[in-house]
């Protein structure tokens, strides 16, 4: 004979964080961050050390907060990207002066900036997580859906597996075999 089992365990409540890293200040930090690419700047505008916002990275590696930082900062790289690229297209134009007079200008061309610059964008690009991880479904390039994701939620992907799960667990019960024969 089988019974099906109801899985009464509710999920514990996460605690609130006690280093202060809320996950609103977390997306405060990081918009701050996609901003001005300043890492001490962006933990100064939300109240937190350029230390703590290390440390939060590090524990949380490879989790959505630390996808987010590294989405923040390419958001803004490709800005600078394209003014490097504007620059070594069109130049920078030099002024000439003879005898504190602007007789002309010139145009200077550094493409090894523009080289230098797109060689580095690319180095800021993470490895892509297997397919069935949920980290899947946010490219390193879709800073505000990873930042929804910090602020929404939970704070590990192996947390939002273990939610998923027990949510499967609870409507697909398992059976157990009586022992009685």
């Amino acid at each position: 004979m089988t019974h099906a089992t109801a899985n009464t365990q509710l999920a514990p409540i996460p605690a609130p964080r006690h280093d202060g890293w809320t996950p609103a200040r977390q997306a405060a930090f990081l918009n701050e961050l996609a901003a001005c690419h300043c890492v001490a700047s962006a933990a100064k505008a939300v109240g937190m050390s350029r230390q703590s916002a290390y440390a939060l990275r590090a524990r949380l590696k490879g989790e959505p907060f630390d996808r987010a930082w590294t989405a923040a900062l390419v958001c803004r790289f490709d800005v600078l990207a394209e003014v490097a690229l504007e620059r070594a297209l069109n130049g920078v134009e030099v002024p000439h002066y003879y005898r504190g007079e602007l007789v002309g200008t010139s145009r200077k061309f550094d493409e090894r900036l523009t080289v230098a610059l797109l060689a580095m964008r690319h180095s800021f690009h993470a490895p892509q997580p297997y397919a069935s991880h949920p980290s899947a479904m946010f490219a390193p390039d879709h800073f505000g859906a990873l930042v929804e994701r910090v602020e929404a939620g939970p704070e590990t992907w192996d947390e939002e597996w273990r939610r998923e799960y027990e949510a499967l667990e609870a409507e697909y019960p398992r059976e157990e075999e009586d022992e009685e024969d």
